[in-house]
């Protein structure tokens, strides 16, 4: 029993230190315009598809988007309109390199504990160490290197444009974890209204009925 106490103390005084080392992460309003969207596809297409994948979306996903198709057939090159937004990166050369795969970006902002701001808060999150290396506020064991490069702005109007452009790219991530949302979001609609008018066919029908019956 006294060693039970002991170690729920020992517990207890360890939750400050543990509470301490959590990273504030930052609140941010997401924008869900297509506008936003399609600058976030251009950034994450330039500075970080050739290492991550998109596996879960497809080019022809970003046309139905209504992201400009020029674009989308630079992207692709020669591939297929219904292939999967894979990365350029060998999974070999990606472990010679890191030492691991860089992870799929499809569902990033649904899988990570905080979600868009989490996201956010990580590609800002770069910055130079006393020893002049490279290092991450929310996670410090990153092996991918500072890509927006935040840690090496030298003036408010450069760390403010790197922030916008981190926004967009969560704005698409936000949007590539569920690419055919607005499409379920206009059907529910469609089904809402079906079923209101059906239930008030129903409802004159019965009063009919009932009606006849009483008599």
């Amino acid at each position: 029993m006294n060693k039970l106490i002991a170690i729920w103390m020992l517990f207890g005084l360890a939750l400050p230190a543990w509470a301490g080392d959590e990273v504030k992460l930052e609140d941010i309003k997401l924008d869900t315009s297509m506008a936003a969207v399609e600058r976030g596809a251009d950034t994450l297409m330039n500075v970080c598809h050739g290492c991550h994948s998109l596996k879960y979306v497809r080019y022809r996903d970003l046309l139905t988007a209504g992201i400009d198709k020029k674009k989308v057939d630079t992207w692709r090159g020669d591939q297929a309109l219904d292939t999967a937004m894979t990365g350029l990166l060998p999974d070999d050369t990606a472990m010679q390199m890191y030492g691991k795969i860089p992870p799929d970006l499809s569902l990033m902002t649904k899988a990570r504990e905080g979600g868009t701001n989490y996201v956010y808060s990580y590609l800002i999150g770069y910055y130079i160490t006393a020893e002049g290396a490279a290092s991450n506020h929310v996670f410090p064991a990153t092996r991918m290197p500072d890509m927006l490069g935040i840690s090496g702005a030298t003036d408010a109007a450069q760390r403010s444009e790197i922030q916008h452009k981190a926004q967009d790219v969560v704005s698409f991530l936000a949007w590539a974890s569920d690419p055919h949302e607005e499409e379920r979001r206009r059907l529910g609609f469609y089904v809402i209204a079906y079923l209101f008018v059906l239930t008030a066919l129903l409802y004159v029908v019965k009063k009919q009925i009932w009606s006849r019956l009483k008599k």
